[in-house]
């Protein structure tokens, strides 16, 4: 897709900037890509899957990442005004201040999640929702993914542990990716990527770095943020966003997931695909939370129906 026709910061109160920009035809069909994480930043792959012609593309940062100020990995940074139902707010005022009436909305991993949550807040506000790779940051999801899952990585998921001897496994993690002392935030970012590396490392489509090869301040602001999600259980209720999966009836949705996707098993999507009146849930049987070809193809066909939702 083609670079940037606009873009800009958006102040969305708390002392938050974030960043923001739109690309493809500025009378296409809104739709804004909303990204995992939490705090990856907006990827730049993503809007290759929208074709330019029809869609008018937003993508933006949330709370403390990419080029949203304050940046997370500034220790001094308080997290304390960066929640689930903040960055549902920030994504409706980055709507308003679009002049975008009504938009599909695009989420993979944590965007899956935070698009949920949107849509279950602002239903009349969205056209079709597509996820992928998709979660619900439930406490069990948690649990399974920082430590469940350790039972097919023992030794990985020992060095994970070891950090610290907190018995808050996250909480401990919070503590030391706010530590005063950048070489202890550094270890324990290092630490963190290092375990979800090993979580995909068992995928088909695996690559080495995913996590732990990003560039140091974006590594840091990117653990911290996911150890704050994480150890307060998103902000959530638990199973909030598959108990009111009913306020999404008449939104179509498509649901793209892997079956061998160690990080989030499938079991989540089946189950907000049976709470969802009218979801489709695509199983891609060969692909894991990183996904491959065929799902690349499913998006494509989704967006193109949606185009004209």
């Amino acid at each position: 897709m083609s670079e940037p026709y606009d873009h800009g910061m958006l102040d969305v109160g708390d002392g938050q900037l974030i960043r923001w920009d739109v690309r493809g035809n500025p009378s296409g069909t809104p739709a804004v890509v909303v990204h995992g994480g939490p705090g990856s930043g907006a990827p730049t792959g993503t809007p290759r899957s929208f074709d330019p012609q029809r869609y008018r593309v937003v993508s933006y940062d949330q709370r403390g990442c990419g080029g949203s100020t304050p940046h997370a990995a500034d220790p001094s940074t308080s997290l304390g005004t960066n929640t689930t139902a903040h960055l549902v707010a920030d994504l409706e005022r980055l709507r308003t201040h679009l002049g975008i009436d009504r938009w599909v909305v695009f989420g993979g991993s944590w965007g899956s999640t935070l698009a949920l949550a949107y849509a279950q807040a602002h239903p009349e506000r969205v056209r079709a929702l597509l996820l992928v790779a998709v979660t619900t940051t439930r406490r069990s999801e948690i649990d399974w993914l920082y430590r469940g899952v350790g039972r097919f990585l023992p030794r990985e998921w020992a060095v994970f542990r070891a950090q610290h001897d907190d018995p808050d496994l996250l909480g401990g993690y919070v503590r030391l990716l706010a530590d005063p002392d950048a070489a202890v935030r550094e270890r324990a970012a290092l630490a963190w990527a290092t375990w979800e590396d090993a979580v995909l490392s068992l995928e088909p489509t695996a690559r080495r770095g995913v996590y732990s090869g990003r560039p140091s301040r974006d590594l840091l602001a990117l653990t911290r943020i996911c150890a704050h999600y994480f150890s307060n259980g998103a902000f959530l209720d638990e199973g909030a966003l598959i108990r009111d999966a009913g306020r999404l009836a008449g939104i179509p949705g498509v649901l793209i997931h892997g079956r061998l996707d160690m990080g989030g098993p499938l079991a989540t999507a089946w189950e907000l695909a049976a709470a969802w009146p009218g979801a489709e849930l695509h199983v891609v049987e060969d692909a894991g939370h990183l996904g491959n070809a065929e799902f690349g193809e499913l998006i494509r066909t989704a967006l193109d129906r949606f185009a004209d939702a």
